[in-house]
């Protein structure tokens, strides 16, 4: 085991350790949180930025969530659906008592009215919606879900917190976009200053559920009076802060500062491996409609200097062009070949010279917040250009980014990352629907098998299916591997490492 992997296995144990002996957690507090910038909205159906989930998964609820080794457990439903044979109707009985932020009772009606929400704007809404034929309450603590098809995802498309489908009172269900951020979460929104901080307090009349914290499920106690989330846009300027102790988390630290952080007032907390960056096709218009553009495109990248741009040392990157590390049971080399860690320069040649390529400009979509994607999009330009494109860097906030990809007009490539998502129709490019807008019957034929496919073992050899058309259509381009650094004070205690970092069952010690 190398230098930092020992340290953030070390990092990582530790705080482990000391949440599964924490006997002395009290009850009060507020803790600042610094987090990537400005979140474009607090609804959780509306975005898929990780930034707006890891803050509102404090305010709104999912019937489902996800354990500690990733499988699906019910939060807001009393337990896992049953499924009828032929997989087509799944019955959701739900916690009952359960009260909102404005203090009505949640009833099978907020349920549906939620859930049908949820198909409408949500991308994971949208994707299951293609199957759904109904959702109806059969009583006022069940939920009814009828599909024209079986599909493997759903329970963890209920469970995600990214486009989620969150449950709110039927009567704010009609927003469009919301106005009222009313959930069932053990905290509430007590204020938001645009560019300042999101202030939340704990809602008193919480109910969590019994037994032990368990992932984000389990147990959800309400320790904090008090959480603020302060955007802190700039990557030097959070390295500082998390140095200098001034704020008690410090999330999305460049993975290469992690000496400086162990160096400093707070403790370093890395996850290994935490996900992958990614450039997204715009396939609906412009330049990467054309297929052969897009291969030109995949042929040009060089991740291993991407990656080496973006993290400094190999101790925080791997080179690898399978979408799941081999840890997971999804990990395939299916459609790899068309992955050069060093790209292929004459091969994009001769496919733009093929597209008849007119020299219009390869519109690159990316944001400084996170500063490794702006170092990769600087290195991919400059292959982009040895290719023969012309490129152009639209450089712009976090929140203006999401915002501007779903206007397939303004942008070619965008840049973002994931972590590691437990079941691959989560990820983004299986939706027709999400910013890329890839469709085509191969994709659909692959999909479509994958997700109708109830047998684990079938589902994994299935999915190399998938990952070929991936590879074989180039709507999206997994760059490689990717460990994510956080800051924590050591007198916050009870946080569990996790991609979206949570702060219920965290706690306050003295000094």
């Amino acid at each position: 085991m190398n230098k930092m992997a020992l340290l953030a296995a070390t990092s990582i144990a530790a705080l482990l350790s000391v949440n599964a002996a924490a006997f002395a957690q009290t009850q009060g507090g507020t803790i600042d949180v610094a987090t990537v910038g400005e979140p474009p909205t607090l609804d959780p159906m509306a975005s898929t930025a990780d930034l707006v989930g890891i803050i509102s998964q404090h305010m709104f609820e999912t019937l489902y969530t996800f354990d500690a080794k990733w499988g699906a457990t019910p939060l807001l439903a009393a337990e896992l659906p049953t499924i009828s044979e032929d997989g087509l109707t799944y019955t959701i009985p739900l916690r009952t008592g359960i009260k909102f932020h404005d203090g009505s009772v949640m009833t099978a009606a907020d349920v549906v009215a939620s859930l049908q929400r949820w198909t409408r704007i949500a991308t994971r809404g949208k994707q299951a919606a293609e199957v759904i034929t109904s959702i109806a309450a059969t009583d006022d603590a069940t939920v009814t879900i009828t599909l024209s098809a079986p599909y493997a995802p759903l329970v963890a498309l209920l469970s995600f917190n990214n486009a989620a489908a969150i449950v709110i009172p039927a009567a704010n269900a009609e927003q469009d976009p919301l106005e009222t951020f009313v959930g069932t979460g053990p905290y509430k929104l007590q204020e938001r200053v645009p560019d300042q901080y999101i202030q939340l307090v704990r809602f008193d009349g919480y109910q969590s559920l019994g037994g032990e914290p368990n992932g984000y499920g389990g147990a959800r106690n309400q320790y904090l009076d008090e959480i603020r989330f302060v955007p802190v846009p700039d990557p030097s300027t959070r390295i500082g802060v998390a140095m200098a102790g001034q704020y008690d988390y410090v999330d999305q630290l460049p993975v290469e500062s992690f000496q400086q952080i162990a160096d400093g007032a707070t403790d370093p907390v890395l996850l290994a491996p935490f996900g992958w960056p990614m450039f997204v096709m715009n396939t609906k218009e412009g330049l990467n409609s054309d297929i052969r553009n897009r291969k030109a495109i995949q042929a040009a990248l060089a991740p291993e200097d991407m990656m080496l741009a973006a993290f400094g040392s190999d101790d925080f990157f791997s080179v690898d062009g399978a979408w799941y590390p081999d840890s997971f049971v999804w990990h395939t080399d299916a459609g790899t070949e068309a992955y050069k860690p060093m790209g292929d320069t004459e091969a994009a040649k001769a496919l733009l010279a093929e597209a008849g390529y007119d020299g219009s400009p390869v519109r690159i979509l990316t944001s400084r917040q996170y500063e490794f994607h702006y170092k990769m999009a600087l290195v991919a330009q400059a292959y982009l250009e040895l290719a023969g494109f012309k490129v152009q860097l639209d450089v712009v906030e976090w929140a203006t980014l999401t915002t501007n990809r779903a206007d397939s007009a303004l942008w070619d490539i965008y840049i973002t990352h994931s972590p590691f998502l437990p079941e691959p129709s989560l990820n983004a490019v299986m939706s027709d629907a999400s910013p890329g807008w890839w469709v085509s019957e191969a994709k659909h034929a692959a999909v479509n098998a994958f997700n109708a496919e109830s047998d684990p073992a079938k589902r994994i050899a299935l999915f190399a299916e998938v990952q070929k058309v991936i590879y074989d259509e180039a709507p999206s381009y997994k760059v490689g591997n990717f460990n994510a650094l956080a800051a924590q004070s050591s007198e916050l205690d009870g946080v569990t490492p996790a991609p979206w970092p949570y702060f219920w069952n965290a706690y306050v010690t003295a000094p």
